[in-house]
């Protein structure tokens, strides 16, 4: 077969980046169709593909203000010629679904999930917008809204990160769709050595919708001690937070400063709502336990009672209670092999594999 994989753009190596690269594992000789391509941003394993770009390549500081162009992407599809692929990718987080392939192909839509912006966080981003882009998402996202509606029908057959994107899919697209779980480097992490000290985490970009206000406020309130790893805090917190003696902020920190971290944390606090989240996978893989907010993509990736527990509030009290229970139970918490076991689902290894399984079940057809 001839393979084509679009995917949003490539400006960055994130989660979706790392799915891009399983897949050209399995089609080595796949070609690359993108928005935006930056070859310095990206791994060697993608750079040394074919990348064909649409004209949002070429508009001003479009690598750096590629979202800004959001609005032209979908007619930028257009300049794709896909006729003589046999078998399409897309994988889909901006747009890129509602490409044209020839009437034989096939076309597997990977959505890490439905445009955020354009429906369910999309009264979240008006808050945060200026004046004059929100005069434009007034205009322009009830068109996108429809273009995005009327594009799955392209699509052939859709999987996904979690069931908890496959339920927006439906409700937002009326189509059903596999979970295939996206792969996570689990790997260098199996190794790990616990070694527990009194301090929880939380690990992530500090942007809002992570809901770090609710792991520091609950830990200052019940006097536990917690470490803020992520870029993104303001000056203002730290100071006002650090001077409790309870809560550390750490910054942008390396691969292996997370490892540790994971190894001496308690347990790993994760009170927002994510499409899948790989960190919470990730502390599982070092065998650091998730209290989780009971919501989202947690609920594919945790296993209640055995490699985390959940609370149904997101609220710091509800936070405290959470950690409470855990403290109860933490030995039972400490089995290296059930942390193990469980994330073996996630690797990269057992992502190939389906996809492998989902090709050659269109190819028996």
């Amino acid at each position: 077969m001839k393979i084509a994989i679009i995917h949003y753009w490539l400006v960055n190596m994130r989660g979706g980046e790392k799915m891009l690269e399983a897949l050209l594992e399995l089609f080595p000789d796949a070609d690359i169709y993108t928005h935006v391509y930056n070859p310095k941003a990206v791994s060697t394993l993608i750079s040394r593909h074919r990348v064909y770009t649409s004209y949002i390549n070429t508009l001003p500081f479009a690598k750096n203000l590629y979202q800004k162009y959001m609005p032209l992407m979908p007619n930028a599809l257009k300049e794709f010629n896909l006729q003589e692929y046999d078998l399409i990718i897309s994988s889909e987080a901006g747009p890129v679904k509602g490409v044209v392939p020839n009437p034989d192909a096939y076309h597997i839509c990977y959505c890490h999930s439905p445009m955020r912006y354009l429906w369910d966080m999309y009264h979240e981003y008006f808050r945060g917008a200026g004046f004059v882009t929100r005069i434009f998402m007034k205009i322009l996202i009830p068109r996108l809204r429809l273009w995005d509606m009327s594009s799955a029908n392209l699509v052939d057959r859709f999987i996904t990160n979690s069931h908890y994107v496959a339920k927006r899919i439906k409700r937002y697209y009326r189509r059903d769709a596999e979970v295939v779980y996206g792969p996570a480097a689990i790997e260098k992490f199996l190794a790990i050595e616990r070694q527990p000290q009194d301090f929880y985490l939380f690990f992530g970009q500090l942007v809002g919708y992570k809901r770090a206000d609710i792991a520091i406020d609950a830990c200052v309130a019940s006097g536990r001690k917690l470490v803020v790893a992520g870029s993104g805090a303001n000056k203002k917190d730290i100071r006002r937070y650090e001077k409790s003696g309870l809560i550390s902020f750490t910054g942008r920190i390396s691969d292996d400063e997370v490892a540790l971290l994971f190894s001496r944390a308690k347990a790993l606090l994760f009170p927002g709502i994510e499409d899948l989240g790989l960190v919470p996978i990730e502390a599982n893989a070092a065998a650091c336990p998730v209290i989780a907010y009971r919501k989202g993509g947690v609920l594919d990736t945790v296993k209640e009672q055995v490699t985390g527990l959940f609370f149904d509030e997101q609220t710091p009290a509800a936070l405290i209670q959470a950690m409470e229970r855990f403290e109860a139970s933490e030995k039972s918490f400490s089995n290296r092999e059930v942390f193990t076991a469980h994330v073996q689902q996630f690797s990269r290894e057992a992502f190939k594999e389906r996809i492998t399984r989902i090709v050659a079940e269109r190819r028996r057809v």
